[in-house]
């Protein structure tokens, strides 16, 4: 929905919400990592907590280029 201005009366646009979204669910399984590294120690499985630190450490790199992308689309509406 626009205004004669062609501004949206939307709160956010769909684009920020998408990047919202898609942060909060990386946010949401890194914190699972650390239960999932926690129940592979109790295990006594190191190549277990080994692939469950390296998949945290990609979500956490994949949320800081997210979370870049989200402020220029705050920033300028777009990339």
């Amino acid at each position: 929905m626009t205004t004669g201005n062609g501004q949206s009366q939307q709160p956010i646009s769909n684009l920020e919400y998408d990047f919202v979204t898609v942060l909060h669910n990386k946010a949401e399984a890194v914190k699972a990592y650390d239960t999932y590294i926690q129940d592979a120690q109790q295990a006594n499985s190191q190549p277990c907590v080994e692939l469950f630190q390296k998949l945290r450490q990609s979500d956490m790199e994949q949320a800081q280029e997210i979370r870049h992308h989200l402020q220029q689309v705050l920033q300028h509406g777009k990339m």
